[in-house]
């Protein structure tokens, strides 16, 4: 634990002069109690000294220590939810997903990982669903509901080509609308589209951002389930720098097996091998980490883990808050005893 204002802290050692102060006005009352000559007032003053008595002083010291911490601003790290967490799920849809060396197949395989993935990740993070062959569509905005998403991944459409990259882009798009990502910009080679207006152009320009280290943004992270190579659009190392440099973690997949399916028609092979080294560098580059999936079990355990990794993020938190709303409770609490007991306020 650290604090932002440690001077405050010398304060501390001022608290001891309050319980001396304490023990003093007991020693004076105590002393005036003698002066009368009523029996019963004496006792009563005797049967105060049980430790109902010194509860309620014993509280405020207390409660004015906490405050004292809470003006230092405490500063530590803790585990907590993230406050707005959305997971993009980009998984790849090309023909290569059909093969069976993961049954039934790769992608049902995938689809019924993904189902259960969902249902066990914690139910106020958004998820949103991306798929990718030769080209990448949103198949689902970041959404909470997890019927939907279902739903997107049971309608999924296998297609030809595998443009990881895409994917990785139309995903940071997604997650920050704000920053105008073109993907058909880029993918064009940064060119200006034709046939748009000079308004339209300057609508969908990239805007300017501060590049972050990788790994640091915590409101999001990427999945990225891929059982081949990039075959076209662009470049899957280029879309994984810029995912680092927005700070967005990659959780990449690899299903299937390196060698692809045993007997593939001549000229396909080596489209169905898995380009394990692409997708541990993408995974490198932006804090995440690869997952080798080569069977339906595999992939499940893979999601699995993958929920419990994305639910909760360690931050530096300032405690300042929690301290001084525990410190006046504590405050309030000795006041009540007092008034219960005693009717007065220590």
């Amino acid at each position: 634990m650290s604090f932002l204002w440690p001077q405050y802290l010398w304060l501390l050692p001022a608290l001891v002069l309050l319980p001396l102060a304490y023990a003093w006005l007991l020693r004076r009352r105590s002393k005036a109690a003698l002066r009368y000559s009523s029996l019963g007032i004496v006792r009563a003053a005797a049967a105060g000294r049980n430790w109902r008595r010194h509860l309620p002083p014993a509280l405020l010291l207390l409660a004015f220590a906490g405050m004292l911490l809470a003006a230092a601003r405490p500063v530590s790290r803790v585990p907590l939810p993230w406050a707005r967490s959305t997971i993009m799920l980009a998984m790849d849809v090309s023909l290569s997903m059909r093969v069976s060396d993961v049954k039934p197949s790769r992608l049902e395989a995938a689809q019924e990982a993904a189902k259960l993935f969902l249902r066990e990740l914690p139910k106020d993070i958004e998820v949103g669903l991306v798929t990718f062959a030769a080209s990448s569509q949103v198949a689902q905005r970041a959404t909470l509901d997890r019927e939907v998403l279902a739903a997107g991944i049971d309608a999924f459409q296998m297609q030809m080509g595998t443009a990881v990259g895409n994917a990785i882009v139309l995903s940071l798009a997604e997650l920050f609308p704000e920053q105008g990502i073109d993907l058909a910009d880029l993918s064009s080679g940064g060119g200006k589209p034709q046939g748009r207006s000079l308004d339209a152009q300057a609508k969908k320009a990239p805007r300017e951002f501060t590049p972050v280290a990788p790994g640091s943004y915590n409101s999001a992270a990427i999945i990225l389930l891929s059982d081949g190579r990039r075959t076209t659009g662009v470049d899957t190392l280029e879309a994984a720098r810029m995912a680092a440099e927005r700070g967005v973690r990659i959780y990449a997949v690899g299903l299937g097996t390196a060698e692809g399916e045993v007997g593939t028609p001549e000229g396909m092979a080596i489209y169905l091998k898995l380009d394990e080294v692409t997708l541990r560098e993408v995974a490198r580059m932006t804090g995440g980490e690869y997952f080798h999936a080569a069977t339906a079990e595999m992939l499940s355990s893979v999601y699995g883990n993958l929920g419990t990794r994305v639910q909760v993020v360690t931050r530096e938190t300032e405690l300042a808050g929690v301290l001084a709303l525990a410190s006046a409770v504590i405050a309030i609490v000795a006041a009540l005893l007092s008034m219960i007991w005693f009717r007065r306020i220590t």
